[in-house]
């Protein structure tokens, strides 16, 4: 499968729905609520979906995501039937942790490998200023109870933000570091609650690594893969060894190896996260899998998909899934 511009499409990000118990400063604009969730997607036709991108269309990587994908009572289910698939390579998940420290493990035993967590301060106070909830402590314990449970490796993903958490970049990469964790800094994207601010609150990644020169003794380049981020093995001046990410989408910009495609929890279809959705697959879903339908939808949708990604998004980020 591939886009117009002869990009394949291996990796598929599937929202399972757009609730989430976090108001982050970034992702939810005030007022805003999730679509009724008796229309998300269901545990058979993401079976389905999944299914036949992996083993029609070559897609073998999938992320979960959300909204929260933990505030899915079937998520237990959701794993097992993915993981079911042998040609899916790779199954992940983002979460914020919230509920995670009561459900690693038998998430984990589905077949999740690996997660990556939502981190955006080490400081209760500003936590819950920049999330709206009082739940650092359940995100520590949610780290914890993933790397019980087996999940390697897990990411911790912080969206860097001026006059929100720039001043506690290293402070990051030090915790990380010695949770045995990589950490990865995201640039902050033009879309969502803080558009109109962006020029003022955004952090390049050029000032965010400069902020780690009194920490990082050496910076050494890994493979990028088909990953979003640019990651560094670095020594840090006290011996250790942090993994380090950028994803830089504004300042480095690498749609020109952009792999994936989005589909929301209630079938949208979104071939670029900053563009309007293309179209959507639950009537090629719902009541019965058609294939053939859901091929031209899928095909209509690609071939939207543009060459480089918008100056400035208009969706909801919590209900697209990052």
């Amino acid at each position: 499968m591939q886009d117009r511009y002869s990009r394949p499409i291996r990796y598929l990000r599937l929202s399972l729905t757009g609730a989430c118990a976090m108001r982050c400063t970034y992702c939810r604009p005030f007022g805003w609520h999730s679509q009724d969730r008796d229309d998300e997607l269901t545990v058979g036709e993401i079976q389905a979906l999944v299914e036949h991108l992996a083993t029609r269309h070559g897609v073998r990587k999938v992320r979960l995501t959300g909204g929260e994908p933990t505030n899915r009572d079937d998520l237990v289910r959701i794993v097992q039937a993915i993981a079911k698939i042998d040609q899916v390579e790779d199954l992940a998940m983002t979460t914020n942790a919230l509920n995670l420290e009561h459900r690693a493990k038998a998430l984990a035993s589905a077949g999740l490998r690996r997660v990556n967590i939502s981190l955006d301060s080490l400081d209760p106070v500003r936590f819950a200023a920049i999330t709206g909830v009082d739940g650092l402590s359940r995100v520590m314990s949610g780290i914890q109870s993933a790397r019980r449970a087996g999940m390697a490796p897990i990411r911790l993903n912080t969206v860097v933000v001026r006059g929100q958490n720039e001043d506690e970049i290293g402070e990051l990469v030090t915790f990380a570091a010695g949770e045995g964790c990589a950490i990865r800094f995201i640039e902050l994207m033009p879309m969502g609650p803080l558009a109109a601010q962006w020029k003022q609150r955004f952090v390049s990644q050029e000032e965010i690594s400069s902020r780690l020169r009194s920490l990082v003794k050496t910076w050494t380049r890994e493979s990028r893969g088909g990953e979003s981020a640019l990651s560094y093995r670095a020594e840090l001046v006290d011996g250790r060894i942090a993994k380090i990410g950028f994803i830089s989408a504004m300042s480095c910009p690498f749609c020109s190896q952009c792999d994936r495609i989005r589909i929301g929890s209630r079938g949208e279809l979104y071939p670029c996260l900053l563009d309007h959705p293309a179209g959507s697959v639950l009537p090629a879903l719902r009541p019965v899998l058609s294939r053939t339908e859901l091929d031209r939808r899928l095909g209509e949708a690609l071939n939207s998909k543009p060459l480089e990604h918008p100056a400035v998004g208009v969706g909801v980020m919590t209900a697209i899934g990052g």
